[in-house]
């Protein structure tokens, strides 16, 4: 008896994006990264293309992170006073990229200079040669002041520039249009804002294919399956041929997976829990993979074993 395969058929894709830039291309990167161009769902290979795999960006701040978890500590205390140390150290144990997030620039944690600023991402790009994004701190009055600054500093680097939101992307894409880099947009898990997003940036002269966005991320067992139905929802628009949901998505798996009780809860408190650095590892590890399944590009994690089994888990 023969059986036909039934295949969907798609008439959109998702946009092909590279970050970085080689010396002959006006950066110094040693090379790039090349995410999206997916023109089905994730995995359906018998369907249609799926030309780029996932790439993981590790994440690193300008500052010392001490509310960070111990089991992080353990890895990078050595470097965290030092960001061209931190990422030099994360590329060796397995970053794709590096995500440098200016967290020295909030007025309660240092305030920082756009200045000084620029020079800590200068000091990166000059530690190693893998695409960077660079994030500022998350108040938008200082982030409008500060990424333009680093943008300059940074001109031709093709850096992914963020995080574009509602009150403070213009100041953002007009930084990425003269100095010729990508931009982040946050869609906070609504699909409809990341839509609307994309349209007032592309309308300010920035090209479709130049944004990538972030729809908001969960950890697991914290409403994952809300932004996995988010993502999913994204994607079909996308490849059904919405061209303003055609953006390579980035999730922030760390920082949601290294607040979750399960990775933060002490053995003693928990004792059938089981070791609390395995457990945190893992659930990292797993919050990422399974998001990988509702077609994120970009994972920006911390842990170098969450990231070494997220990419043993589907990479071989």
């Amino acid at each position: 008896m023969h059986i036909e395969l039934i295949r969907e058929k798609y008439k959109g894709n998702i946009h092909t994006v590279t970050l970085g830039a080689l010396k002959e291309q006006g950066g110094t990167r040693t090379h790039t990264v090349t995410v999206g161009g997916d023109a089905t769902l994730p995995f359906l290979f018998f369907e249609g293309k799926q030309p780029n795999k996932a790439v993981v960006a590790v994440e690193i701040w300008d500052i010392v992170p001490t509310e960070w978890n111990p089991v992080l500590q353990e890895i990078y205390a050595d470097v965290f006073s030092n960001p061209a140390d931190w990422a030099r150290k994360a590329v060796d144990l397995g970053a794709d990229m590096i995500l440098l997030r200016l967290k020295g620039g909030d007025p309660d944690l240092g305030n920082k200079t756009p200045e000084q600023l620029a020079e800590v991402v200068k000091n990166v790009l000059a530690a190693v040669g893998v695409p960077l994004i660079v994030v500022g701190c998350g108040i938008d009055e200082k982030d409008n002041a500060v990424l333009p600054v680093v943008a300059e500093a940074a001109a031709g680097e093709n850096l992914l520039l963020g995080v574009a939101k509602q009150d403070n992307y213009k100041s953002i894409v007009a930084a990425a249009q003269v100095y010729k880099h990508k931009v982040l947009i946050l869609g906070t898990v609504d699909i409809n804002l990341c839509k609307q997003l994309e349209i007032l940036i592309t309308e300010l002269g920035l090209p479709a294919e130049n944004i990538l966005m972030d729809p908001g991320t969960c950890a697991l067992g914290y409403g994952i399956e809300y932004t996995y139905s988010v993502m999913e929802r994204g994607r079909l628009e996308a490849i059904g041929g919405d061209e303003r949901l055609a953006m390579p998505v980035v999730c922030n798996v760390g920082y949601e997976a290294w607040r979750a009780k399960e990775a933060i809860a002490a053995e003693k408190d928990f004792p059938d829990w089981g070791e609390q650095s395995k457990r945190a590892i893992l659930w990292e590890a797993l919050t990422a993979t399974s998001l990988l399944q509702a077609g994120a590009n970009i994972m920006i994690m911390r842990h170098p074993e969450a990231v070494r089994l997220f990419k043993k888990m589907w990479r071989n």
